[in-house]
């Protein structure tokens, strides 16, 4: 198990995280098996997407407007009921299968630490 701490700028934001999860793998001789990414955070998520500017920026106005409008009972404490729903629709954890030392991945498709809570400092896990 390997751990890389990421310091998020914005309430809602990307990290492309693929290099470093690559660079694990690649260190520890994973040869033929998943490699799990995890966050153990409950308003933050694991997102697999295209690292296209564009695109990057319609799913951070897709999801803000998925939890707009609401009279959340959480944000009488806390104010972040969006950043945990959304945590917990997309998921916290995503597993690749590893081949001949390589994360079996789509062309276009990289991993992201999805920051929904920020800016904060975030634990990612790698195993």
């Amino acid at each position: 198990m390997k751990e890389i701490n990421i310091s998020t700028e914005k309430r809602y934001q990307l990290v492309n995280i693929t290099d470093q999860v690559e660079e694990i793998v690649r260190k520890n001789n994973i040869e033929r098996e998943f490699v799990s990414v995890s966050v153990p955070h409950s308003t933050a998520a694991v997102l697999l997407t295209e690292d296209e500017k564009g695109l990057k920026k319609d799913w951070l106005t897709f999801l803000k407007e998925l939890v707009s409008g609401f009279n959340f009972e959480h944000d009488k404490i806390d104010n972040n009921t969006d950043s945990h729903i959304l945590s917990g629709l997309i998921g916290q954890e995503k597993s690749l299968p590893v081949e001949n030392g390589k994360v079996i991945r789509g062309i276009w498709q990289q991993i992201f630490l999805l920051e929904l809570d920020g800016p904060r400092e975030r634990r990612v896990i790698i195993k």
